[in-house]
């Protein structure tokens, strides 16, 4: 059963039965009336009776019924203690022989009762005559409810047609309303199903409804939709590039494996060759873990106070040894800062940037560190005066496996394009932020954000 059909069926039983409760009360009040304006007919009847009966000495009513002004649909019977019928008025069908309501001598009050016998139903009003201080009779005045049954089943079937259409318009209208309303399911259902067939995962689901639950609905699946495209393309392309950079190291492992065999003799430049090449691979393997355990939070961080001048520090003493006489690296001004974090990691940040620096730079070059802190926010600036990057490469730099080879040509010191994405992934676990700024020609600044550690001045 469709959901279209289950929400219709589900409607068009709440209307019913509302329209049900609506129809037993309009019935039940219609009948309080009837009876109501019924009975005060009976008991001024049984009034204008009671006003003109007499009682003899020997306990015997005495009336002329036929000169009491009473409706012409109205019937009396007054009956003796002795059960005898001592006078009345009219003779109701079924009931020439015996009482209206054969229980009511032994009430001692008026009381109305409804009666059926036969095809008869009457409603009565018995009322105990009392004479010289005790019961002497018993006067019935009944009326026929013939007119209230046909009235009440005339509008028991009106009110049932009505039900009946009510509840059948309310099921088509909330046919049509939920068709329009549940079509952007059908088109999610068809679009998916496309998707899956085609796996074109560039297809998006029209919507141009109200902005109600289903159009966030769409606009959700829509945004999973681009999500999935923009992972299944970074997966592509993460393939493609981890691929390629395999080609390379294991292509010279194996022509220097091949020589050294024809040569049939060890070969030192072959061998350190192939060692360069499979620490490359060493490298490249370690950082495709280290992302991947990055994204999936299983990377833990290792949150301890650390004073970031004495890192930085650390960081220029290590890669000033590395520059060695091709590039000079400078400690510009640094202020004693303490933050929170992982110092391994940080301190890796630091030594990626640095080697960068030190890599892309010119012989002769400069590259220059420093440490200031600003407000409640420390910065690590890492300048150098290299080629610099072109503005059409900027926005991708922290992008895995990306590399702006216009300025830094490859070879067997170059990274992989791993180093900026786990750096830029870093920082901004420590809620920190890396900014860059280069223009060609004119060298490459580096600036990494991170938040002081509370309560250090």
């Amino acid at each position: 059963m469709s959901l279209r059909l289950r929400l219709t069926l589900l409607y068009s039983t709440l209307t019913g039965g509302m329209l049900l409760v609506f129809a037993a009360a309009a019935i039940l009040v219609f009948n309080a009336l009837l009876i109501n304006q019924i009975d005060a007919t009976l008991e001024n009847s049984a009034n204008l009776i009671i006003s003109g009966i007499r009682v003899d000495s020997l306990g015997k009513v005495d009336a002329d019924l036929s000169t009491v002004d009473i409706g012409s649909d109205v019937y009396v019977q007054v009956w003796g203690v002795g059960k005898e019928l001592q006078t009345g008025l009219r003779t109701l069908e079924g009931f020439a022989d015996k009482p209206f309501d054969g229980s009511a001598s032994l009430l001692d009050r008026p009381a109305f009762r409804e009666i059926q016998s036969g095809s008869q139903h009457i409603r009565v009003v018995s009322v105990p005559l009392i004479g010289n201080g005790h019961r002497v009779a018993t006067l019935q005045v009944a009326v026929s409810l013939s007119d209230v049954d046909t009235a009440r089943s005339g509008l028991t079937n009106i009110i049932a047609v009505i039900w009946i259409v009510a509840t059948l318009f309310s099921g088509n209208a909330a046919w049509l309303t939920l068709g329009q309303t549940l079509k952007p399911l059908k088109v999610i259902t068809e679009t998916a199903e496309q998707i899956n067939q085609a796996d074109d995962l560039s297809r998006r689901i029209p919507y141009d409804g109200p902005d109600d639950e289903i159009g966030s609905l769409v606009g959700s699946f829509n945004q999973t939709l681009e999500r999935l495209e923009v992972l299944f393309t970074s997966q592509q392309r993460l393939l493609a590039d981890v691929s390629h950079e395999l080609r390379t190291p294991l292509t010279v492992i194996k022509g220097n494996a091949d020589l050294m065999r024809r040569m049939k003799q060890l070969d030192e430049e072959s061998l350190t060759s192939i060692d360069q090449e499979a620490g490359r691979l060493t490298r490249l393997v370690g950082g495709l873990l280290l992302l991947a355990q990055a994204e999936s939070g299983k990377l833990a961080l290792v949150e301890k106070p650390i004073e970031l001048d004495l890192l930085v520090t650390e960081v220029f003493q290590e890669m000033s040894v590395l520059a060695g006489n091709k590039v000079h690296v400078h400690l510009n001004e640094i202020d004693q800062v303490y933050v929170n974090g992982d110092r391994d990691r940080l301190k890796q940040v630091f030594i990626n940037l640095v080697a960068n620096a030190i890599q892309y730079t010119p012989q002769g070059g400069d590259v220059f560190l420093s440490l200031e802190r600003i407000r409640e926010q420390a910065r690590v600036i890492c300048r150098d005066t290299g080629p610099g990057i072109p503005s059409e490469d900027l926005p991708h730099i922290f992008e895995r496996f990306y590399r702006a080879e216009k300025s830094r040509t490859r070879g067997r010191t170059t990274g992989f394009g791993l180093g900026l994405s786990i750096a830029n992934w870093i920082v901004e676990r420590h809620g920190g932020r890396i900014e860059v700024e280069s223009k060609e020609g004119h060298g490459t600044t580096f600036a990494i954000w991170l938040p002081v550690k509370s309560g250090t001045l």
